[in-house]
Formats: structure tokens, C-alpha cells, sequence
């Protein structure tokens, strides 16, 4: 067969060549590669782009021709030498040999066979079959090279002799080329397969298995002589998928529900079909349906077999035993959950069962204790029971049937049983005289009936806590009748007694005692008081009552400044007693009333005596001075200071004057002003006032000195006087240098402290802070509350603290105050 339709042909000798060049034709088929190309004729051939053609036949161009060039010289091809006839006679044999030959005229032997490519093959094999054996010369032509290949091969892992590949798996030898015998296509021939080849991919030994595979390929393009029907197909469903199908589908809410039993008209098809939900819709095409039937012809056939009606019926009990199917697969998944819910059921009620088996056997127990503890509480009982015995029952209660102790009622318990008990356990009982008794079987029950549940003792509960009614019930009626016989005067029994119970009782029933039976019978004696007729100092029976009741007290404090006013007003500072009477109230009252009393009240006592007092150099009486300095503890130093410069140092700068002027003894002097000195006390010397005035006298002194420079001067007078005034001042800087030095040091240790605790998280953490740094004690009032807020003693002022603001009781209300005014007045 020629291949001039393909190439075609130069020169009348017809020699063949490929043109490369791109054609119009190309141009418009580039987007259609699968037109069928254009036959070549003869006359094309043989005169090419000179031939004539028809318009019919010729090809829609984009563009115009390209005009060659006939000035440029003429190009000849070698078409070889001339033939023979008989040459040509055997090139016509050939050609026809060259025809393509029919495939069912192919030899059976020369079909392609199907290689075992994926079955015997793997990548894992450690070569090919045929590759076993290399050629000896493979790689000869590296010797003319520095055989750079060979090195790199062997530096990745290359083996030689073997094949490339992780797994060695490459051919080793190069592959064979087959020379084919005509110019037919591929397979023409036969198998155009090598040995190697045959070797490293062998072929599937079976050959009807790709006769069959042929034949059935083949047929695909033929068609059916016997012009028969295809058979239907069917697709078959098994109980699995059914159910499958049943588990995936979800129940219809009630909008789908309605619909569902919409009524639906089909007309898709050739006939039309009524359903009656959206749901059989999907099921149309389950079963294919044989091919369409063709409308009956003149030369058509009527079907021999069609019964809609029984194919109807046929496709209702396939429906129907479908959702039989379904349905009991639901109903045996439901089953089992059912038996899986009921199994954890049990197993939950045999819990609770023993659970219950548990409980029941305590409470048979418990109930047994205390029928027993009722049996030997009957008069009639040999063996009654005491209440260390019942303490003891009770504990057991507790440890070992803890939960069932505290489900019952502890208060209907205890009222029945513990109560009679305790009231004969107290019946002879004197707390004044043995102020202990009771004491630890009391905190025994404490700790059996207390309410866990009641944290907070601020308010009394007693149908919830059986302890606190059996204090309030009990115990309480005792003490009310030994607070009616007592008297205030003879503290000392009563403070003890309370002070032994104050960490058993309850809190709020320490309260009822203090405020209402303690506090009426003090403030009623205070009233009843006199300083200057009652022997006793009322400070003997009031102040140990301080670390109880605090400040309940403070409305006591105010008559009885007003009686002690009264009593000093005839008093003179001669008189020691005020002092004795006094001095123990300074830590009690506040600052501030403190000060305010003393500046009415003895202040100008001490004045007055101050003006009293002749200073005299040669004979001196220091009585009155002595009687002032004694009060510098109780009265603060500014009012001593004050007093000092109102009514001592002009009398005494004015007798230094006046002895000066007169040619004096200056050694006289000096003991005179050094005696003076030592008569004050360091704190008074280092006021600045107390200082100033001492200056002056050296001053007086030293112009004294200076001043009589013609008239008579003892000798060594003005460097004693010098020596004074140096060494004076040398002290007070000393002082004033040591002072320093103290609060350096202070500073420095609160600065350590400081930076070793933590920030103040809140206010309160703040107060407790500045508290720890001026020394002054921060503490809480145990039980008592204003307006819900936790009271405070900050030294001896009681505050509370409400949103970042420090209040302080005063007389009347509750005042807001600084933090740094809050640390003036504690101090």
C-alpha cells in the first residue's frame, strides 16, 4: 500500500517525501484533528499544486496561497537509478503485500497476547528474568573516558551487574530492536516482540482466555446478524442492603409526614403513572425496564406476553416484602437496645437494691442503740445510762453510721434522750465556785450535735442545731441565775468563769450574756460609783471585763470621766491619789478623750502650781517643779512643753539675768544651768521649744561674758562659759544625729519588710499593713457586726471598713475617716 496520501510524491518518478510545512488545511482543521483528511487523486499527485480541481471539492482557505519563487534556481532530488521492469513487477507484488489485512485473516498465533505485566511482575523482584546475563563488552567505551558515569552510578549505590532501581529492579541489558518485514503497521506481521522482551514480560499462557477477550472486543463493533433484542438487565437486591437502606433512613418529621401523602401525577414516561408519595418517586427506577417498545408498524409483531396487571401485583409484594424486611430489622434493632437498656437497668437496681439492703441493716442498728439508750433511761432500769455512757453511743453513731446519723433528726434525738441527762448532770452546779465543770463534756456534745451546715454563729437557729438549744435550754438558766445573785464588785469569779466557757458556748449566746446580763448590772454600779467616798478604784472591777467585752464598755466610759472631773475640781497637784486613779484609764480611753480631759482637767492645776514656784539660785525648793514632772507620762509633751514656756522660763531667764549683772560666780552659773537641765528628761529636752530656750540662756551667758571687758572678770570664766556652749551644742547634735540615725534604721527595716510581703491585695490588707508598721494591734471583734459589716479594733478605736472607706464609731454615728488621720488618732 503507498503512502502517497499521506506524504506525497515529487517528480514524475513518484519518489515519496514527507512535508513538514503547515498547510491552510491544518490551519482550519487545528481545533478538529479527527476530520477525515482529503484523498489525494492522481492527477494531484502527479501535478500537485498545478492540478485542477473542482470548486466543489476544494478546501475553504483562511488566507491567501504563498506564492513561491520561480526566479530561484531549480532544486533536483536524487531519485536513484532506473529500474527494471521486472524490478517494477516485484515493488507491485510488495505493494499488495503491504495491503492491511482483515483481522479475521490474522493467524491465531500472531493475535497479541496479554502480558502478566501486573500478576508476575513486581517491583519488589531483585531483576528480570532475561536480565541475568550482561553483555561483556556493555560499557566498553568508558575506557576511552575518565568514567565519570561509572563513578557517580557507584557513589548512589549502583551494583554493577545488576539493574538500577531501590530494588535492582532495571533491565541490565540494553533493549533489542526487531527489524519488521514489509511497511506494514504495527502487529502486521505478527509479534514483533524480542526474546528479551519475552523474558523480562512473559504472557498470559492461556490462549482461549484472550481468544475470548478478542472475540468480545471484536464484537463490539459488529453488528448483531440475527437483529435480536438485548437482554433486560436486572439489579438484584440482598437482605443486608435492605436493611442497610432501613437504618439510613430517617424518620419523617410532621411536615414530611403530610407530604407524603401528597398525590403525584407521573407523565415522564410513556404512559402515565399515579403515586402516592414523593417517596415511590425514588424507587422508579430500581428495576430497569426492558427497551423501549416501538409503536406497532405494518410490519411489527404484537407482543406474545404483556400482563401489566400481574406485573403490577409482582412489583406491590416485592414492595410490600421489602418493608417487612425493614421493618423487622427495626424491630429487632430495637429489641436489642431494648434488652441492652434493660441489662444496665438492672444492673443500676441491684445497686441501689444492696445499696438500700446496706442502709436498712444501719438503721436496724441504729434503731437497736437507741431503744436500749430509752430502755436504761426508765426509773425502774438497774444499770441507768449517765451522760459520759450516752457520749460514747453517740460517737459510735457517728463513726460508724455516719450517713444515717446525719439524715436523722439529731434535735428530736437529742431532746429525748440528752436533755434529761444533762439537766441531772447540772442540777447541783454553782458556776461561781467551780467555774470549769462541765467543760469538756460539754465540748464532747459540741461536737456531736453542732450543725456542720451552721458556719456562721451571728444568729441563733435552734430547730436547726440541736447544741445551741441544748445550751440556750440547759445551761443557759443556771448562768441567768448566778448573774442575778452576783455582784460587779467581785469580778474576778465571774470574768474567770466566762473566760473557761467562752471557747465552748456558742457565740451569740456569749453575747446574750455579756450585753444582756454582764453590761446592765456594770453600767447600774457605775451609776451607783463615787470617786471620792468608795475606797475600791473603779478600774479594779471595771478594766478586767476588757478583753471580753471590749468595746461594750465605751458607753460606760463617759460618766465616769464625768465623775472624775467632778472629783478634780478641788484637787491640787500635791495630792498623788489623782494619779493613781488616773493612770490606769490612759490605754482605755481614746486619745483624744484622754487628751481632752486632761487638758481641762489637770492642766491648769499644773499651771497654776507652776506660778506658784520661786526660783531661787541660793536656796531653792523644788516641791511644786517635782509635782508638775511627775504628770509628764499622763499629759502629752506639747501641753508639758506649753506650761514650761507659759509659766517656767521667764522666771527662770529672768533670775539668769539678773544674777549675771551682778559679777557673779560663772562656775555657780554653770552648775546652776546644768542642774536645771538635768532636771528634764530627754523627750522634753529634744522639743525644739525646750531647746530654744536653753540656747538663750548660753547666749545670755556668753554676752554676759563678752560684754565686761573693762571691769573685774573671773578667771577662766569665759572658756568655761565657751567650754559650756560647745559642749552643749555638741550634744544636742549628737542627739539630733542619733535620732537620725533611729529613723534611718526604721526606715530601712520597714522598707525590708515591706519588700518581702506582698502587695495588699484589697483595703483591708492595706490597714493590716500600715497596722504592722506603727506597731498598733488590728484585730476583729469576734461577733459583732454593724449593718453586716466585720468590726475592727485598730489600737483602741473600733472602725468597720465599707467599700474602701475606714469608718470610725464616734459618739453618736459612725464617722469616715483617712487612713493616715485613722494611725494620728490610734497613736
Amino acid at each position: 500500500m503507498s503512502m502517497s496520501h499521506l506524504y506525497g510524491t515529487d517528480g514524475e518518478d513518484g519518489v515519496e517525501m514527507e512535508n513538514f510545512e503547515v498547510s491552510d488545511w491544518d490551519l482550519q482543521n487545528e481545533f478538529n484533528p479527527h476530520r477525515q483528511r482529503h484523498r489525494q487523486s492522481k492527477e494531484e499527485a502527479t501535478y500537485g499544486v498545478w492540478a485542477e480541481r473542482d470548486s466543489d471539492e476544494e478546501r475553504p482557505s483562511f488566507g491567501g496561497k504563498r506564492s513561491r519563487d520561480y526566479s530561484a534556481p531549480v532544486n533536483f532530488i536524487s531519485a536513484g537509478l532506473k529500474k527494471s521492469a521486472a524490478e517494477d513487477m516485484s515493488e507491485e507484488d510488495s505493494d499488495e503485500d503491504e495491503k492491511p489485512v482483515k483481522q479475521e485473516e490474522i493467524p491465531k498465533e500472531f493475535v497479541p497476547k496479554k502480558l502478566k505485566t501486573g500478576g508476575n511482575f513486581k517491583p519488589s523482584q531483585k531483576g528480570f528474568v532475561g536480565g541475568t546475563k550482561s553483555f561483556v563488552d556493555f560499557g566498553s567505551w568508558e575506557r576511552h573516558t575518565k568514567g565519570i558515569g561509572q563513578k557517580l552510578l557507584q557513589k548512589m549505590g549502583y551494583v554493577p551487574g545488576r539493574g538500577l532501581g531501590k530494588n535492582a529492579q532495571g533491565i541490565i541489558n540494553p533493549i533489542e530492536a526487531k527489524q519488521r518485514k514489509g511497511k506494514g503497521a504495527v502487529g502486521a506481521y505478527g509479534s514483533e516482540r524480542t526474546s528479551q522482551s519475552l523474558q523480562d514480560f512473559p504472557v498470559v499462557d492461556s490462549e482461549e482466555e484472550a481468544e475470548e477477550e478478542f472475540q468480545k472486543e471484536l464484537s463490539q463493533w459488529r453488528k448483531d446478524p440475527n437483529g435480536g433484542k438485548k437482554k433486560p438487565k436486572y439489579s438484584y437486591k440482598t437482605v443486608e442492603e435492605l436493611k442497610a437502606k432501613g437504618r439510613i433512613s430517617k424518620q419523617l418529621s410532621a411536615p414530611q409526614k403530610e407530604l407524603s401523602q401528597v398525590k403525584v401525577i407521573d407523565m415522564t414516561g410513556r404512559e402515565q403513572k399515579v403515586y402516592y408519595s414523593y417517596s415511590q418517586i425514588s424507587h422508579k427506577h430500581n428495576i430497569p425496564d426492558d427497551s423501549p417498545q416501538q409503536p406497532l408498524g405494518k410490519d411489527s409483531k404484537p407482543q406474545g406476553f404483556a400482563l401489566p396487571e400481574l406485573e403490577h401485583n409482582l412489583q406491590l409484594l416485592i414492595d410490600i416484602t421489602e418493608q417487612e424486611i425493614i421493618q423487622n430489622d427495626r424491630q429487632l434493632q430495637y429489641e436489642r437496645d431494648m434488652v441492652v437498656n434493660l441489662t444496665h437497668e438492672i444492673q443500676k437496681m441491684s445497686e441501689v437494691l444492696s445499696h438500700e439492703e446496706t442502709a436498712i441493716g444501719n438503721l436496724s442498728k441504729v434503731l437497736e442503740m437507741v431503744e436500749e439508750c430509752e430502755r436504761r433511761m426508765q426509773p425502774s432500769c438497774e444499770n441507768p445510762l449517765t451522760l459520759d455512757e450516752c457520749a460514747k453511743i453517740f460517737e459510735t453513731l457517728q463513726d460508724k453510721y455516719y450517713e444515717e446519723y446525719r439524715m436523722s433528726d439529731r434535735v428530736d434525738l437529742a431532746v429525748a434522750i440528752v436533755y434529761p441527762l444533762m439537766k441531772d448532770y447540772f442540777k447541783n452546779w454553782d458556776p461561781l465556785k467551780d467555774c470549769t465543770y462541765g467543760t469538756e463534756i460539754i465540748a464532747k456534745w459540741k461536737s456531736l450535735l453542732e450543725n456542720d451546715d451552721l458556719l456562721s454563729h451571728s444568729g441563733q437557729d435552734l430547730s436547726t442545731d440541736a447544741f445551741h438549744r441544748l445550751m440556750w435550754e440547759i445551761w443557759m438558766p443556771y448562768v441567768r441565775n448566778i448573774v442575778a445573785q452576783w455582784q460587779p464588785r467581785n469580778c474576778g469569779s465571774m470574768v474567770d468563769f466566762l473566760d473557761s466557757w467562752v471557747n465552748v458556748i456558742p457565740v451569740w449566746i456569749l453575747d446574750n450574756i455579756l450585753d444582756q446580763l454582764i453590761f446592765p448590772k456594770l453600767q447600774k454600779e457605775v451609776e451607783s460609783w463615787n470617786p471620792l467616798t468608795d475606797t475600791v478604784p473603779i478600774h479594779s472591777w471595771i478594766h478586767p471585763w476588757l478583753p471580753l467585752m471590749q468595746a461594750r464598755l465605751e458607753p460606760l466610759y463617759s460618766p465616769i470621766r464625768n465623775k472624775l472631773a467632778n472629783a478634780l475640781q478641788k484637787w491640787h497637784p500635791s495630792d498623788s491619789s489623782a494619779k493613781l486613779i488616773l493612770q490606769p484609764w490612759k490605754d482605755v480611753f481614746t486619745p483624744g478623750s484622754w487628751e481632752a480631759f486632761m487638758v481641762k482637767n489637770i492642766v491648769p492645776k499644773l499651771g497654776m502650781c507652776l506660778n506658784e514656784l520661786i526660783i531661787n539660785p541660793h536656796q531653792q525648793h523644788m516641791d511644786a517643779f517635782y509635782w508638775v514632772i511627775d504628770w509628764e507620762g499622763m499629759i502629752s509633751v506639747s501641753s508639758l512643753v506649753g506650761l514650761l514656756e507659759k509659766h517656767f522660763f521667764p522666771k527662770w531667764l529672768q533670775v539668769l539675768c539678773s544674777w549675771l549683772s551682778n559679777s557673779p560666780n560663772y562656775e555657780e552659773i554653770t552648775k546652776w544651768y546644768l542642774g536645771w537641765k538635768s532636771m528634764f528628761s530627754d523627750q522634753v529636752l529634744a522639743h525644739p521649744s525646750i531647746k530654744d530656750k536653753f540656747n538663750e540662756a548660753l547666749d545670755i551667758m556668753n554676752r554676759a561674758v563678752s560684754s565686761s571687758v573693762g571691769g573685774y572678770m573671773q578667771p577662766g570664766a569665759r572658756e568655761n562659759i565657751a567650754y559650756l556652749t560647745h559642749t552643749e551644742r555638741r550634744k544636742d547634735f549628737q542627739y539630733e544625729a542619733m535620732q537620725e540615725r533611729r529613723e534611718a534604721e526604721n526606715m530601712a527595716q520597714r522598707g525590708i519588710g515591706m519588700a518581702a510581703s506582698s502587695v495588699p491585695m484589697n483595703f483591708k490588707d492595706l490597714i493590716q499593713t500600715k497596722a504592722e508598721e506603727h506597731n498598733i494591734v488590728f484585730m476583729p471583734v469576734i461577733g459583732k457586726r454593724h449593718e453586716g459589716k466585720q468590726l475592727y479594733t485598730f489600737g483602741r478605736i473600733v472602725i468597720y471598713i465599707d467599700r474602701g472607706v475606714v469608718f470610725v464609731q464616734g459618739e453618736k454615728t459612725w464617722v469616715p475617716t483617712s487612713l493616715q488621720s485613722l494611725i494620728d488618732m490610734a497613736k
